[in-house]
């Protein structure tokens, strides 16, 4: 049955592929290609004669939510991407045809219990923003601020297990059957997206994401995240402070404003790498349609976001790994570069250092201390994806939304200010964030949190010792000899024990000391 469902839904994509006039696509689709002459018997209820753009972002609308959100990720590489049609998949990002009012005020009235003229002073039936999963309403708290109100499409569950269902059973044929398949994952990619995407199902966790992210920043001057009223929200529906500010892909406005765009760019930049490196806690879903800029002081403007529910974090792992080469290609260090991908076990153990060093270097230097405006991506992106394919560089489905997020940052800053040096800007805050973590008040932070760790293991250990030597005693003839082994072992370790204490103080009396002098 469930293949059946699959391949249904195949056919519906080539039906929809061909009403739309988007029929190389078919052609250039191995799994596609075998049923497309079954649609050539219909005729197309579009003119083909429409803009190439227009008739894509219609068929992605029309297709759902998981293409949706494709559109809105590729919108934002006007460098990869001609302008008109560019122009056309900026539409999905907050231009996604509503559903109609009276099914929302169903949904929230459900969620509630009770009319929702009830529950606040206004609801305004007329969508403020509609997108791939849910869409927003303005409204006013009883005796209270304004809000938005976000409320998730319905039957959208169904359609995404749908086409995630679609996209196991090609990732399946793709692992089996496909020469890259073991080192591109396919599976295991999707698997990553499927959680991803069924978590932003759940608008609780949305607004719990929002909340953390607004701690993290709390009192910062570069972003701002809106309050969460969390009396309101539901599963299916989210309120929160209604945001004033200019989206960010309206320049003119901007400009018109007095804007300072190179702070605004550079500014940005920062609030990516604090996000990943510092909170380790980043908003993964960073199209033109969810961020604001602030512009009440014009020389000192200020994000604003909203739309958390894709958000990201790395093991501490990932974390470093991948904090050592950014630090590294600041560096030009390709050799460090190299070995940290051998050392991952990213690239196979039998992999040449040296040859992989000149591939990464061979890629890298040309586009080294150049603004934005001067680096063609889609040549560096081509050339990564050789180098990749030829050293069996294994994709780390745990990296998806890390690489999508720097995917939407570089299309949003070169549109923003395309003269802004990423190097120059990235490089300090790189630095900061590796001295924090091995410099003398990380070494500090490290022993106070495993302290008490070491207290605890050392305080059981006697009693460890005790009930090992009493099942010596009754099950073992030579019990008095390993009796007084036990014995002078927990002698031993006691007198360890002390040392360990004495050690742990006397250093965090130096640290101590060596941080007041540094700071005198």
């Amino acid at each position: 049955m469930a293949h059946r469902h699959t391949l249904a839904r195949i056919i519906g994509i080539q039906r929809i592929l061909v009403k739309y006039g988007l029929d190389d696509i078919i052609r250039a689709t191995h799994l596609l290609r075998p049923l497309r002459f079954l649609f050539y018997l219909f005729p197309r209820r579009r003119d083909r004669s429409a803009p190439l753009g227009e008739r894509i972002r219609l068929a992605l609308e029309e297709l759902g939510p998981i293409f949706v959100k494709f559109g809105q990720a590729v919108s934002t590489r006007r460098d990869l991407l001609p302008r008109d049609i560019a122009d056309e998949l900026a539409k999905l990002q907050d231009a996604v045809p509503p559903f109609p009012a009276e099914q929302a005020v169903a949904i929230i009235e459900t969620a509630y219990g009770q009319p929702v003229d009830e529950v606040f002073e206004r609801f305004d039936r007329e969508p403020l923003a509609a997108a791939s999963i849910a869409q927003v309403h303005s409204a006013k708290i009883r005796n209270g601020p304004e809000v938005i109100v976000k409320v998730l499409r319905p039957g959208v569950e169904e359609l995404i297990e749908r086409d995630l269902d679609v996209l196991r059973k090609l990732a399946a044929l793709a692992a089996k059957y496909w020469q890259h398949g073991k080192r591109l994952k396919p599976m295991e990619l999707v698997a990553e997206y499927e959680r991803t995407i069924i978590d932003e199902l759940d608008l609780m966790r949305e607004a719990a994401n929002t909340a953390q992210l607004k701690r993290n920043f709390q009192g910062s001057d570069m972003l701002y995240v809106p309050d969460i009223y969390w009396d309101y929200c539901r599963p299916e529906v989210l309120v929160q402070e209604r945001i004033y500010g200019t989206p960010i892909s309206d320049m003119d406005a901007l400009r018109e404003a007095g804007t300072n765009i190179q702070r605004l760019a550079e500014n940005g930049v920062e609030i990516f790498f604090t996000q990943v490196f510092k909170h380790n806690f980043f908003h993964a879903d960073m199209h033109p349609g969810n961020i604001f800029v602030i512009t009440s002081d014009p020389d000192k403007p200020k994000y604003a976001a909203v739309d958390f529910g894709i958000v990201g974090t790395l093991s501490p792992e990932d974390q470093r790994y991948l904090a050592e080469n950014f630090l590294a290609f600041f560096d030009r260090d390709y050799h460090r570069i190299a070995k940290l991908h051998l050392d991952s076990g990213w690239v196979p153990a039998g992999t040449r250092i040296d040859q992989l060093e000149m591939a990464v270097r061979t890629v890298c230097e040309p586009i080294f201390n150049k603004p934005l405006a001067e680096i063609s991506f889609a040549q560096v992106l081509t050339r990564l994806f050789r180098v990749a394919q030829r050293f069996n560089v294994e994709i780390q489905p745990q990296m998806i939304l890390l690489h999508k997020t720097l995917f939407n940052i570089e299309g949003l800053g070169r549109e923003l200010y395309p003269e802004l040096d990423l190097w120059k800007t990235a490089h300090p805050v790189m630095k900061r964030w590796m001295a924090d973590r091995v410099g003398p008040q990380a070494f500090v932070d490290d022993l106070r949190e495993n302290l008490p760790h070491l207290r605890d293991a050392l305080r059981e250990l006697p009693d460890a010792i005790r009930l090992l030597a009493e099942r010596a005693t009754n099950g073992n003839p030579n019990a008095q000899r390993q009796t007084e082994d036990l014995r002078q072992l927990r002698d031993e370790l006691a007198g360890l024990r002390k040392q360990l204490l004495w050690l742990a103080a006397a250093t965090a009396v130096a640290i101590t000391i060596a941080l007041v002098s540094v700071v005198s």
